[in-house]
């Protein structure tokens, strides 16, 4: 029985040829077959580095069929690469579902590290970059945009997203709508000749797209929430449906001795226990 083939998945230049690794040269010059998202887009990248290895279609509307050929292929032996249209397969691309498929499978799976547009994007935008989310596109459906949405309402973490210039100036407005205005950078045409960072808001963003066409793609790194205003919503929304009785009652049925409770509801509702104290007097009068 024939050794299993291995997977690679290959990072290839989103932009500047010059970002190709050697190392990426040699796989897919090594590999029995690539399996490209955009064959032609590809066979140009191809070209240039004169590799010659036969490519075939996999994109997001065969990936499931095409994805059990290339395992049948792997486990005959064969080794493949995945390359996505630009940067590293398996981000906001069909890859993931290759590598799960591969994996279930007992093939070997090795990534081919080089460029990734979210990557660049935040290191390169001056907000914080040790807590992050990566989000690709937002949902075209609405119902589905609209959880998305609401989810980062509540998100710490320095944002990413990826837009195209169609709809920028609509994703502009409904994060301003939904997020309130926040630092963000845009970061359009990365590693090309018109690349561009800038630095600003949401709502200066959505008003200079609102007068400028946008042109290229985007990459959008966006302040998370800050975790001080998301504590003292929280303890607004306590103060709001709760009397300090109730929330007294609800740490005592929770196992809590009443200073331990005391103690509890003051943190939550931003007071001292001395306060909590006499506040709980003034309601049992």
């Amino acid at each position: 029985m024939a050794e299993c083939g291995i997977l690679y998945l290959v990072a290839t230049p989103i932009g500047n040829l010059e970002d190709m690794t050697y190392r990426a040269v040699r796989i897919l010059s090594e590999v029995d077959l690539i399996a490209a998202e955009d064959t032609r887009g590809s066979i140009k990248l191809l070209n240039h580095f004169e590799i010659h290895t036969p490519m075939t279609s996999y994109h997001e509307y065969n990936k499931t069929a095409k994805a059990k050929t290339l395992v049948e292929a792997m486990l005959g032996g064969k080794h493949v690469a995945c390359i996505t249209d630009a940067g590293t397969p398996g981000i906001s691309d069909p890859g993931e579902v290759l590598v799960r498929m591969a994996l279930d499978h007992g093939i070997r799976v090795v990534p081919v590290p080089g460029a990734c547009a979210a990557v660049n994007a935040l290191i390169s935008s001056g907000l914080e970059t040790r807590r992050f989310c990566f989000e690709a596109f937002l949902p075209s459906e609405k119902k589905e945009r609209d959880a998305v949405l609401e989810e980062l309402q509540q998100e710490t973490r320095t944002i990413v997203l990826y837009e195209a210039p169609h709809r920028l100036k609509k994703t502009l407005d409904l994060l301003l709508e939904q997020l309130g205005d926040r630092p963000m950078t845009i970061c359009r045409e990365l590693t090309k000749k018109h690349e561009e960072i800038r630095r600003t808001t949401l709502a200066e963003a959505a008003a200079w797209y609102e007068a400028n066409e946008p042109r290229g793609e985007f990459a959008l790194v966006i302040a998370g929430q800050d975790r001080r205003d998301l504590i003292r919503r929280k303890q607004e929304e306590v103060r709001a449906s709760l009397s300090l009785a109730d929330h007294m009652e609800q740490y005592l049925t929770e196992g809590m001795d009443r200073k331990e409770a005391m103690k509890a509801v003051a943190r939550d509702r931003g007071l001292s226990k001395r306060d909590v104290y006499r506040l709980l007097l003034d309601e049992t009068k």
